[in-house]
């Protein structure tokens, strides 16, 4: 009988620290990495050049790094259903493994895979790798799922961890012979992003792959974590993590994250650094508590949690649409943050909360053409965390308190009070006075002689009209 293990990667694009892959090369030398190219997520209308070109650079390390452990990654293209159970047919294939995932489709293609191998005869192991604790492992006291953060984060931060797991190392690949009949079944090349229609030439905010995502953990442990409590929501300054896009494809293990954490917080002797290590450390949980609660209410992806929002009567202007897409609002913090977004394919999480909170709440427009959006844009993008931040903003998701309301002014003058990022983002206003700059409060004559917008709505006015529909729909 066959020994070979087939290791289906999706959001798990790293040979360390990876739960299911160590378990397969502890039943086995013969192990060998696939990654099918999925026309059912890459075809979407809502998919990122800046996304795509991330995946491929991590396809990319991966393939070496499988090479330089012995074996190697194989690159399919097609529905999985079809693809993976014709090439494990092929190669006679032991088991297929892989790390299971929180989100709808996720689960459907995966039974679907696993359906289909079971009918040739092929055993399927499947492992939660992507959380610190699997869904149903944190639960109330009468074991349903949390809706509500701060007591998920109680119970969560109680629970021990799992350390990080053996990376793989002296394994065996396919011979020549395997390899024909790899062809024959379907692998091919690893193809561009360009390639596959996607074309994104402005640089990533953090490299691909595993190495530089354990460089840049390094680099935030050893400078930014220290001050992270008192810099995270100035866009100005390079204090957070900038992860985000690293552990939404699993280029790093959440177990090696959580094990730097630790690790830094027993030998800080600072309050303040402590305090710090423990805000990211609350961070890291609101990344789970949002992926947990994609697992158990799956009909967040489709619209809001709470009913009463189905209804809700946005205006839907697009042309105001438009202009906050492109950073043309007249309001200075909010364009700033969208032209981060449309020339970086990446946004700082406060100025994300602002520019939600403007487009539903300012603009009354519904929070899914926003989360659509960034999803087109962010090279980080991920369902359950843009969804999640978007209910919170939009005041329709699972929040105790669902009614804020930003005023961009407020916001500037408090996370951007020398207008540092405003200037950076808004070159046209960078000789306007600061306080111009952070109340939006910018002289006619100034705007035309800049070439900037005048605002496109009043927020008094309009945040006093959502406020009213708001009533209205909770009758």
């Amino acid at each position: 009988m066959s020994d070979l293990i087939l290791f289906w990667h999706r959001r798990d694009l790293r040979i360390s620290d990876n739960i299911g892959l160590s378990t397969a090369r502890q039943r086995s030398p013969h192990v060998v990495g696939i990654f099918c190219l999925d026309p059912d997520i890459l075809e979407k209308d809502d998919v990122a050049p800046a996304r795509v070109t991330y995946l491929i650079g991590c396809l990319q390390e991966l393939q070496q790094n499988y090479q330089q452990a012995g074996s190697q990654l194989l690159i399919l293209k097609g529905k999985p259903s079809q693809a993976i159970p014709i090439l494990a047919e092929s190669l006679k294939a032991q088991a297929v493994f892989w790390n299971l995932d929180v989100e709808p489709y996720a689960q459907t293609r995966d039974e679907q895979v696993s359906n289909a191998l079971q009918e040739k005869g092929i055993a399927t192991e499947k492992f939660w790798d992507q959380l610190l604790h699997a869904p149903g492992k944190i639960l109330t006291l009468s074991k349903e799922p949390y809706k509500v953060y701060t007591p998920f984060w109680r119970n969560w931060s109680q629970e021990l961890k799992k350390s990080p797991v053996q990376a793989l190392e002296d394994v065996q690949g396919l011979n020549q012979q395997q390899i024909s009949l790899a062809k024959e079944a379907g692998i091919i090349d690893l193809p561009t992003a360009k390639d596959l229609g996607y074309l994104w030439e402005n640089p990533l905010m953090l490299n691909p792959g595993e190495t530089a995502a354990k460089e840049r953990l390094q680099e935030f442990c050893k400078t930014s974590i220290n001050n992270y409590q008192e810099q995270r929501d100035l866009p100005a300054i390079d204090g957070t993590s900038r992860l985000s896009a690293a552990l939404k494809f699993g280029a790093i293990g959440i177990r090696t994250v959580w094990q730097a954490t630790l690790e830094l917080y027993e030998n800080s002797r600072s309050d303040e650094v402590r305090e710090s290590i423990q805000t990211w450390q609350q961070e890291l949980a609101w990344r789970e508590f949002y992926q947990h609660c994609m697992y158990f209410f799956p009909e967040l992806a489709d619209g809001p949690y709470r009913k009463e929002f189905r209804e809700f009567p946005w205006d839907n202007d697009e042309d105001l649409f438009q202009a906050w897409c492109e950073g043309k609002t007249g309001y200075p913090i909010v364009d700033a943050a969208m032209r981060q977004l449309n020339e970086t394919g990446w946004m700082h999480n406060r100025c994300r909360m602002i520019v939600a909170s403007f487009l539903t709440k300012d603009l009354i427009i519904n929070w899914q053409w926003g989360e659509k959006y960034f999803m087109q844009k962010l090279y980080d993008g991920d369902l359950s965390a843009n969804n999640g931040g978007w209910q919170w903003s939009a005041s329709s998701g699972m929040d105790p308190k669902p009614l804020r309301i930003f005023n961009p002014a407020s916001q500037s003058q408090k996370y951007d009070p020398d207008g540092e990022y405003i200037r950076q983002w808004i070159p046209e206003l960078k000789s306007l006075d600061t306080e111009y700059l952070v109340t939006g409060k910018i002289p006619t004559s100034e705007l035309r002689q800049c070439g900037y917008p005048e605002p496109i709505v009043d927020h008094k006015k309009r945040q006093a009209e959502f406020k009213q529909r708001y009533k209205e729909v909770k009758g």
